[in-house]
């Protein structure tokens, strides 16, 4: 779901020719929105996260990469399943909740060597520690997420033949979110994920701080607002202890409509679209998707 987070969309180390660049974000950068401080009351959710994202290869001057004059092009179709659990447990003054998502990816991946396509199992992400705190306009959240090397990797199979990072990565959270008595939102998501080694390929992809935001207006049950995400790599890719080519550090920032309605039953359905720019050392384009959030 960025290379497509959920999706890890490209969790290969590209052949020589292409770029020496191991991709793919095992996080599905955008995914929180409305409310992203503010977690719902003790209870069961399901929430589905449903879309396309589709872009090309870019270097790291954002210009894109054309081996043999044709460009490097992904396009991922995700589904993914999260259930979260919020408890009456209390810690520090916080609900204590955790969660689990189950991603399902369809991948096709073009390159001078041909286009190929694969669908399965992506990176679970487990999340075993979520506190929220509520107050009447603030609202906060701390979390660890997770992202396990649940997802097909084979170092010698053609990229689109990975679905998962083949690495197990951990990602501190800290959520907010205000919401004013005229209706009007502003929430942020701030995430700093840690890599652990590929140990397949010697490939150490570099520390990356990223956030998901949002600000937009409550009417009744409707909402409208304008949602993205900003995603900076801040330490070199390095393999077998070296530096990979300039560092390879990967940066974008997206943003977009988001449109959120709300049934009589609590369920949320929020539709929205994300241009990606400014990116550098990874792939870029457009998502558009549909979220689900449920009790249970």
């Amino acid at each position: 779901m960025k290379k497509l987070g959920f999706i890890a969309l490209s969790a290969a180390i590209l052949s020589a020719p292409l770029c020496a660049k191991e991709g793919g974000d095992q996080y599905p950068n955008g995914a929180e929105n409305w409310f992203a401080g503010a977690l719902p009351p003790p209870g069961n959710y399901f929430i589905n996260y449903f879309g396309n994202w589709s872009g090309s290869l870019r270097d790291g001057n954002g210009d894109s990469v054309r081996p043999a004059g044709k460009k490097i092009r992904l396009d991922a179709t995700f589904n993914a399943l999260r259930f979260v659990q919020m408890t009456n447990h209390q810690l520090w003054g916080a609900n204590y909740g955790w969660s689990a998502i189950v991603p399902l990816i369809s991948l096709a991946m073009d390159t001078p060597a041909g286009e190929r396509r694969r669908t399965g199992l992506g990176d679970v992400t487990l999340t075993p520690l979520i506190l929220a705190w509520h107050q009447p306009q603030w609202h906060y959240v701390l979390g660890l997420d997770v992202n396990v090397p649940t997802g097909a990797f084979d170092r010698n199979a053609h990229p689109a033949r990975n679905l998962g990072a083949n690495y197990t990565s951990f990602e501190p959270i800290f959520a907010l979110t205000y919401l004013n008595p005229q209706g009007w939102e502003v929430s942020t998501k701030f995430m700093y994920n840690m890599k652990t080694r590929n140990r397949d390929t010697h490939y150490q992809s570099g520390d990356e701080f990223h956030m998901d935001y949002l600000v937009g207006k409550h009417f009744g049950p409707w909402s409208v607002g304008v949602s993205g995400y900003y995603l900076k790599q801040v330490e070199d890719d390095r393999q077998r202890g070296r530096k990979v080519g300039d560092g390879n550090r990967g940066q974008v920032l997206a943003f977009g409509p988001s449109v959120k309605y709300e049934t009589p039953g609590k369920t949320q359905l929020i539709f929205q679209w994300q241009r990606e720019t400014q990116v550098e050392n990874r792939f870029g384009g457009d998502k558009l998707w549909f979220k689900l959030i449920t009790p249970l």
